[in-house]
């Protein structure tokens, strides 16, 4: 699978986060949300070889990954991208959806979409447009399942965890082929 490359600076005009709901995007009546899991890996930390980026709720309950409104005036990848980078303070490579869900708002009442991305952060910032209202942490996936507030990032989370092992394996099968390889040509 082929990384995404979004231009985050296209996405990013200044240290102000959007508001208001005039562009925000509806399917048959659902409101669709984009965000991604911010990842990174790790070399001796975390169980799986790369810890996420939760970051605290806006009403103060419980941690969850970056994610918001999907506006009419932007692709669904630079919605994600611009998401995480105004709610988490990160920017690196946005790769293939992890997928979409339907759940229903807690607070709203109303049903939403919710599309999922991961990104592999390569730069974290000190400054970013939710800094104030939002803590950031980094932590393994068992602490993230334990703590993100929502069953449907969960399950995003699953499909990355599920993703990044498989991808390892990969890795893995090639370098030993590779190896395979070349000792059969030097025993020629």
């Amino acid at each position: 699978m082929a990384a995404a490359v979004v231009s985050q600076e296209n996405v990013v005009a200044s240290l102000v986060s959007r508001t208001g709901r005039h562009l925000q995007r509806y399917n048959k009546g659902r409101r669709q949300v984009v965000g991604c899991i911010p990842y990174r890996y790790t070399k001796g930390k975390g169980e799986d070889g790369f810890q996420v980026l939760v970051i605290s709720s806006q009403k103060g309950k419980g941690m969850l990954f970056p994610k918001g409104g999907w506006e009419s005036d932007e692709t669904i990848k630079q919605g994600a991208v611009r998401e995480t980078y105004e709610e988490a303070g990160v920017k690196g490579v946005l790769e293939p959806q992890l997928g979409e869900w339907t759940f229903q708002s807690r607070t709203h009442g109303t049903d939403y979409e919710g599309y999922m991305f991961p990104l592999r952060v390569k730069e974290e910032l000190d400054f970013w447009p939710e800094k104030t209202n939002r803590l950031r942490k980094w932590m393994s996936v068992t602490e993230a399942r334990e703590c993100c507030q929502h069953w449907w990032m969960k399950e995003a989370l699953d499909v990355l965890v599920d993703r990044l092992a498989g991808q390892q394996q990969l890795d893995e099968d090639e370098v030993g082929s590779c190896s395979l390889s070349f000792q059969a040509k030097s025993n020629l």
